[in-house]
Order: structure tokens, then C-alpha cells, then sequence
């Protein structure tokens, strides 16, 4: 971004900008001032000698000041034609440098507005009209700097995105918003106003009792002009950024989070811009410890722990369970290269995640070369019982498919279903959401009978009396003892893998 900004250019555009701006402000006080200010008559006053001395003024101050102004500019952003990041101090002295320029500009005005009040005073003139001089020319040159500065703070802008493009902004010596409203009623209205006030003391005290009709037309197209031009910079350099920030914050409200403002201001305004930024970062970061989260444990029960906070805490519900374990895994990692056996798990799981997810189930863990699937928990779901027969059949299926592909790769399914406690289980400082009970192990035990079988796919009576119209697909195999279970179960296996019971 560095290598965008022509400096060379830029510096002219400024220095236009600012002589344009004071060299209006001093012919309006000069005219002002010899043309339409009551003003006492003294003999040896002269137009002819008040232009000569202003032109004379204006041809060495002006071109000093832009020197120093220039000179100032250069120490401060030298980082730009090196074309490198600035350093801390020099990002601030950048931020700071429109408005230490247009201090450095008030200079000349200051020095005016003394030098020509002690000649008005060594001329013969009155008090009354000194105090017009000097402060006619002090308040001139205010209004022109503020019109100046708020041209630098315009102009600067890209140089003060870039400067700010590597750190946030800073509120040291920095004009803030109210100071700026309050700054934009001073020199808009205040000193125009002050100067309609003074004129009939400035009447007053002429020799001549002078038509102030022309001066107050003067002074209120001057201030009509001024404060219009003020007011303009002040209410576009606040509300630009509002603006931008309030695009962002729209885009956000919609669900994007790529947006980015360009903090090309410093002070409220910059910091504004910035902590609109840091929001969008922050919340991108959220999405992704979200996205993190829902892959490890399952999308329903990743919204639950963002509903729910945190906490350990379980509940009593009917659900059902599938429980799948690679047949081989041993013998796999005997034949296969490391990288085959990863692959081969891969597609593995890729599988039962696609599977189980179509179905409205999730995949509570992967146990080596297992997964324990459940449905009805953490979100319920009715029918519960069918979406788990119905994963159980569509799972062998896919996994008979990939066969080919992948030989060796085979896998026996478990179903049960029943009463279980679904929550969290752990500490404050670490759990996890799983579930537990009979049907956990029952979908387990399971599991390790249907690998003697060659349908692999083996459903508990308990499943089957909650399928429904599912259980059309699926056929009884008789009673059989489980290990671990003291009564014996009806088990069922798909018709389409039906077997006679060993």
C-alpha cells in the first residue's frame, strides 16, 4: 500500500490547498479592513501603501511558512518515500502532522496581526481601530487555519490509512469529536458573530461617524461563506466514517463477516473505525472456534453449549443408539501402508458422518475404529428409533460400496434403543456431551455379535418396538444372551442381509 501513494503529488495538492485557503482569508481581511471597517481618517494613510505592505508581507511570510510546513511534513513521513512501515513514533508524529501543520500556519497570521496593529498604532491611528486591526487579522487567520486543517485532515487520509494500516490508533493529543463540534461553532459562528458585534464600537471611536452597513454585509457574507465550508469538512469528516461503520455493521447483521473499514483517521473517529474491525475479527474468530467445535462434537450439540453457556448437567430421555467398529483394523494396519490405513479410515468415517448426518443423527465419538452414533439426543426426535435402523441399513450399504475401492474395509452395526442420560459429563473446568445407559452398551454388544454374522447389521427388540413402519424392513432372528446382560434379547437384522441364527 506504501508504493500507492505518490508523495511528490501529494505534497503539491497540499500545498495548493493551503495557500488557496490563506490567501483568501488575508485578502478578505484586507479588504475588510481598508474598504469596508469605520475607520478614523488620518492623513498619511494610504491604499496604495497598505497593498504595497501586504503584498510585501504575503511574498516573504507565505513562502516561509510553506518551507517550515513542507520541512515538517518530510521529518514525518520520510518512512513513506523509503518505502517501509513507520515506526511507532513516526505512525504518531503522522496522525499528528495535520494539525501541526495548520498550528505552524497560524504563525504568519499571528505575526501579521501584531505588525500591522503597531503600524496602524504608529500611524496616528485610534485604540479602536489597532484593536480592529489586530484582531480582524487574528481572527482571519483562525478561520483560515481551521479551513486549512480540515483540507489537510482530507488530503492526509491515505497517508494516515497507511500509517495505520500496522497498529491501532492512538487518543494521545488528539482532537475528539465534541472538541471539533465545539472548535466548528467558535470559528463558523462565534467569530463572525463577535465581529457584527464590534462594529458599533468600531463606529463609535471613528473620527467620522461612517456607514457600517458595507461591513456587516462584509462580515455576514464572510461568516455565511466560512461557517458553510467549516461545517461542510466537520459534518463529512464525522459522518463518512459513521457511515462506513454503519455499512459494516448492516453486513455483519446479514451474516458477513468479511467486511473491513479503512481506519483513515485517528482520535474517536479512528478508534471507531478500529473497534468496528476488532469486532468483525473477533467475531470471524467466534465463527471458527464454532465451526472447531461443531466438527468435534456434533453440530445440535455445539448450539446447545452455546445456548446453555457451560455447566455440567445431564437429562433422562429416550433415544436411540448406533454403535459401528471396523472388522480387521489390526490386520489392515499389518497389509496397508500407514498412509492406506489413514486413507482407509478416512473413507471410513467419512461414511458413517454422511450417513448418520442424513439421517438427523450425529456422531457423539470416534473410539479408534469405532463411532458411537445417537439419535434423539441432544435435539429430540420422535421417531428416533427408525432414523437409527434406517442409518444402520444405508451405513452397510455405503460401506459395501467403498469396498471395491478399499479392500479389506468392513464394519459391524449395533442398534439399540431406550431410556439413557444425555448431558455433560466432567468438571467445570473440562467435560464432554455424551450419553449413557443400557442402550449404550446394549448397541455395543451388539455390535460384537453382528460381526459373526454375515449382514454385520444387528437391532435390539427395543429399537424395533419404536420403529414403526420401519420395522417392515427388518426381520427377527430369535432370543440370544448378551455378555454383561443377565436376561436375554430379541434381536433383528434387514431382510435384505437375512441369515439363519447359528
Amino acid at each position: 500500500m506504501i508504493e500507492e501513494i505518490d508523495w511528490g503529488h501529494q505534497s503539491r495538492t497540499i500545498t495548493a490547498a493551503l495557500s488557496g485557503s490563506h490567501l483568501a482569508g488575508a485578502v478578505f481581511v484586507f479588504a475588510y479592513l481598508s474598504f469596508f471597517a469605520p475607520s478614523d481618517t488620518v492623513p498619511h494613510g494610504s491604499i496604495a501603501m497598505d497593498v504595497g505592505l501586504f503584498v510585501a508581507y504575503a511574498v516573504v511570510a507565505f513562502p516561509l511558512v510553506g518551507w517550515w510546513c513542507k520541512r515538517v511534513a518530510w521529518r514525518d513521513v520520510g518512512w513513506i518515500t523509503e518505502e517501509r512501515d513507520p515506526t511507532d513514533d513516526e505512525r504518531q508524529r503522522t496522525l499528528e502532522l495535520p494539525g501541526r501543520m495548520a498550528a505552524v500556519t497560524v504563525t504568519p497570521w499571528a505575526a501579521a496581526a501584531v505588525f500591522f496593529g503597531a503600524l496602524n498604532a504608529a500611524g496616528g491611528h485610534s485604540a479602536v481601530r489597532v484593536s480592529t486591526v489586530f484582531f480582524t487579522t487574528l481572527d482571519g487567520g483562525l478561520v483560515s487555519c481551521t479551513i486549512g486543517f480540515l483540507l489537510l485532515e482530507r488530503l492526509f487520509r491515505p497517508v494516515i490509512a497507511t500509517a495505520l494500516a500496522g497498529g491501532s490508533p492512538q487518543r494521545r493529543r488528539m482532537i475528539g469529536v465534541r472538541l471539533r463540534l465545539l472548535m466548528t461553532w467558535a470559528l463558523a459562528s462565534a467569530v463572525p458573530l463577535a465581529g457584527l458585534l464590534v462594529l458599533p464600537l468600531a463606529r463609535r471611536g471613528a473620527v467620522q461617524h461612517t456607514d457600517i452597513g458595507p461591513a456587516v454585509v462584509a462580515l455576514s457574507l464572510a461568516g455565511l461563506l466560512a461557517g458553510f465550508v467549516i461545517t461542510m469538512g466537520n459534518a463529512k469528516t464525522v459522518g463518512e466514517p459513521i457511515a462506513e461503520v454503519r455499512q459494516a455493521l448492516q453486513a455483519v447483521q446479514e451474516g458477513r463477516l468479511d467486511v473491513q473499514v479503512t481506519v483513515d483517521r485517528a482520535g474517536d473517529l479512528g478508534e471507531l473505525q478500529s473497534g468496528v474491525n476488532r469486532m468483525v475479527e473477533g467475531l470471524r474468530e467466534r465463527q471458527r472456534l464454532a465451526d472447531l467445535f461443531g466438527r468435534h462434537v456434533g453440530t445440535e450439540v455445539a448450539q446447545q453449549a452455546i445456548e446453555q453457556r457451560s455447566g455440567v448437567h445431564s437429562e433422562q430421555r429416550e433415544a436411540s443408539v448406533l454403535f459401528v467398529d471396523l472388522i480387521g483394523s489390526t490386520a489392515l494396519a499389518e497389509v496397508l501402508s500407514p498412509h492406506e490405513v489413514v486413507r482407509t479410515l478416512n473413507a471410513y468415517f467419512d461414511a458413517v458422518v454422511r450417513v448418520v448426518s442424513a439421517e438427523g443423527g450425529w456422531v457423539n465419538k470416534f473410539e479408534g475404529d469405532g463411532a458411537l452414533c445417537v439419535f434423539g439426543a441432544p435435539a429430540t426426535q420422535p421417531d428416533h428409533a427408525a432414523r437409527a435402523l434406517r442409518a444402520a441399513r444405508s451405513l452397510h450399504q455405503a460401506l459395501a460400496d467403498l469396498a471395491p475401492q478399499f479392500p479389506g474395509l468392513d464394519a459391524a452395526i449395533g442398534v439399540s434403543s431406550g431410556t439413557l442420560v444425555a448431558g455433560n459429563v466432567g468438571t467445570e473446568t473440562r467435560y464432554e456431551y455424551t450419553v449413557i445407559g443400557r442402550p449404550v452398551n446394549e448397541a455395543a454388544r451388539l455390535t460384537d455379535l453382528a460381526k459373526d454374522r454375515a449382514g454385520r447389521v444387528v437391532a435390539s427388540q427395543g429399537a424395533a418396538d419404536r420403529a414403526g413402519d420401519e420395522l417392515n424392513r427388518w426381520v427377527s432372528l430369535g432370543t440370544v444372551a448378551l455378555r454383561g446382560q443377565s436376561a436375554p434379547v430379541v434381536i433383528y437384522e434387514p431382510v435384505e442381509v437375512r441369515e439363519p441364527v447359528a
